[in-house]
């Protein structure tokens, strides 16, 4: 497992909310759900993206717009329509004096609208739960990012409109792997755009050296490993990978190592299953008491603590 896919499997879609939007102008609608990740792809006709701060942006066929929240945004037909319907968080829809428009907007499986046959068709992808893993991915993003369809080459958008208002046997999971595939193309692209400022840890994957050892230590965080260890599995000396590792990724082989462990271990702890042992265990803790000083040292809180903050939001 590479980096880049480590860190999207943290925010991989689980039960994400996937929507198809059509209207007719005038139209505006304030996104303001605090979701941490979301992608909008036009399909037909246009739409503004018409950020709080900073300058609208005209979407046409094939563009998508990846959000990283919580900032609220909008979209309409054109940047001066005022708003006529809110988002709030869990996708609950209101007029802008808090009138529910669920019913009154609704129009069929996954699809909502105020025109069935309106001009501009939107598919609405939205990550819900942020995670520990995914965090170092969403930090890298700018606020926005905007892909014209001259930037990059997907069949994806199209394949995802039709799937989107199927209501088949397991669709949900069919939804959430082709909204994963949409945003992995798309900040694949993103990232090799010259205007992109690209993370390092994203630019060292392809070192042959560094790229090796990172994914060693995303594949197998459980392995007791040093420094040392690292180097001979990948037959350089240790001193030689310590430097460029360092030099590269921007932190030392353990330091990293570290960050990506107390990451999983703080996604994992979401689970209501699992134990402090096992997931010391899974991470390559050798206690729970050495998992819990570790990652009250990075977190400020217990994962006690954390278990019950992630249960009550």
């Amino acid at each position: 497992m590479d980096t880049f896919s480590g860190l999207l499997d943290g925010a991989r879609a689980r039960g994400a909310f996937a929507l198809r939007t059509i209207m007719d102008p005038p139209w505006s609608v304030r996104i303001q759900d605090r979701a941490p990740l979301s992608l909008v792809a036009v399909v037909r006709g246009d739409a503004w993206f018409v950020p709080d701060v900073g300058e609208p942006s005209r979407l046409g066929p094939g563009d998508v717009a990846i959000m990283r929240g919580p900032d609220p945004y909008g979209f309409a037909d054109d940047p001066a329509t005022a708003p006529q319907a809110v988002i709030h968080p869990g996708q609950r829809c209101t007029t802008p004096d808090g009138e529910d428009l669920h019913q009154a907007m609704h129009l069929g499986v996954r699809s909502w609208g105020n025109d069935p046959r309106g001009s501009s068709v939107m598919l609405v992808g939205t990550y819900e739960t942020e995670t520990e893993v995914s965090q170092r991915l969403l930090d890298a993003l700018p606020p926005v990012v905007v892909l014209r369809k001259d930037m990059w080459d997907s069949p994806l958008i199209p394949v995802l409109a039709e799937e989107v208002v199927r209501d088949d046997a397991g669709q949900s999971v069919v939804l959430d792997r082709l909204l994963d595939l949409l945003l992995v193309a798309a900040l694949r692209a993103w990232f090799a755009r010259p205007e992109a400022e690209t993370p390092s840890w994203y630019r060292a994957q392809s070192d042959p050296v560094v790229g090796k050892a990172m994914g060693m230590l995303h594949h197998n965080p459980a392995e007791p490993w040093t420094v040392a260890s690292l180097a001979a599995e990948i037959g350089i000396s240790r001193a030689a990978l310590a430097r460029r590792f360092t030099e590269l990724v921007g932190e030392p082989p353990m330091t990293f190592l570290t960050t990506w462990r107390l990451a999983l271990a703080a996604d994992l702890l979401r689970e209501p299953d699992a134990t402090l042992g096992a997931v010391a265990r899974q991470v390559g803790y050798g206690s729970p008491y050495a998992l819990s000083t570790a990652f009250k040292r990075a977190y400020g809180v217990s994962p006690k603590q954390h278990r019950l903050a992630a249960r009550a939001s």
